[in-house]
């Protein structure tokens, strides 16, 4: 199992970007994944999980901003982020549930039952 983040970086606030998480080992629709981020000094939280039919779930204080997305094609994993806020911030993690599982909500999720990926730094300013 290998999961790649790509398309973090520095933006100002009201802007947009796209994370992107290619999958290795399994296919991107066969199981739950998920999106966590890390802000400096706090705890990893789930923003966004997806279930392996496609149903969504997002943190309430992303609702409507984040949009997380499987792209089967190139066996990947995508967030979309509007209108970026400087509480944003943070290292972005594409992750794997390790089993087979229910799909958490994102308020729910727990890191420690799905694998990570290294993470990509979003900065928002």
């Amino acid at each position: 199992v290998q999961l790649v983040e790509s398309g973090g970086g520095s933006v100002q606030a009201g802007g947009s970007l796209a994370l992107s998480c290619v999958v290795s080992g399994f296919g991107v629709s066969s199981r739950c994944m998920a999106w966590f981020r890390q802000a400096a000094g706090k705890e990893r939280e789930g923003v966004a999980t997806i279930e392996s039919a496609g149903t969504p779930s997002y943190l309430d204080s992303v609702k409507g901003r984040f949009t997380i997305s499987q792209d089967n094609t190139k066996n990947s994993l995508t967030l979309q982020i509007h209108d970026l806020k400087v509480e944003d911030s943070g290292t972005y993690t594409c992750a794997a549930l390790w089993s087979g599982g229910a799909c958490p909500k994102a308020s729910d999720a727990n890191d420690k039952n799905f694998y990570l990926g290294q993470g990509t730094q979003v900065t928002v300013s």
